[in-house]
């Protein structure tokens, strides 16, 4: 469950949230002012969103599997 907390924890910190939302618009804007034909920055722009959707998400399965293992242990305490 110390993962859980941990990982809430992060999610809700001011500095990550920050951090994740100031890159992501630097991405996005890095991307808008790309030329079409530039597909090698738009590329690596959006694959660098893209990862930063997954860190967050993985963080945020550690949040819900603890979450779920903590009703699932209080519906089922000898499973």
């Amino acid at each position: 469950m110390n993962r859980e907390v941990e990982a809430k924890r992060l999610l809700e910190h001011e500095l990550f949230v920050e951090a994740f939302d100031t890159l992501e618009k630097e991405l996005l804007l890095n991307w808008s002012r790309t030329s079409s034909s530039d597909v090698s920055q738009r590329e690596s722009c959006w694959l660098a969103t893209r990862l930063l959707e997954r860190i967050k998400a993985h963080i945020t399965s550690i949040v819900e599997t603890g979450h779920m293992a903590e009703v699932m242990e209080k519906q089922h305490p000898h499973l």
